[in-house]
């Protein structure tokens, strides 16, 4: 079966994220890598937006999740990103994500958390 992947990296959405005090009531900037793997990968027969899964679409997805309100845990967030990319895109078999906050320690360029997650076991 032929897949195709769309991918983004290091998209920079600023959030609100954190349990520390002062990390409620402001943003900080998380980065998000995504690898989702497309179950229908046809081949476009004329080159049009129309006949695949606009990845603009995917971007406005995933940065109105990381905005929404204010998360805990990157690990909720986490979650979260990949189970809306499921519901939401009936294309998506299969996601990828990596969200990490690149503020959260002087001594490392980010820490963070990494998801796996098909559709089949969203639905489990």
């Amino acid at each position: 079966m032929r897949t195709r992947r769309i991918f983004f990296n290091r998209l920079a959405v600023d959030a609100q994220i954190g349990i520390l005090d002062h990390e409620r009531g402001a943003t900080q900037p998380v980065h998000v890598d995504a690898e989702i793997d497309l179950a229908a990968a046809d081949i476009p027969r004329h080159d049009g937006i129309a006949e695949v899964l606009d990845y603009r679409r995917l971007r406005e997805a995933i940065v109105d999740e990381c905005t929404r309100t204010h998360v805990n845990l990157i690990e909720t967030l986490c979650d979260r990103l990949a189970a809306r990319l499921l519901a939401q895109f009936a294309e998506v078999s299969h996601v990828r994500l990596r969200v990490s906050k690149p503020q959260a320690f002087a001594d490392c360029s980010a820490v963070g958390v990494e998801i796996s997650l098909g559709r089949e076991d969203a639905q489990a």
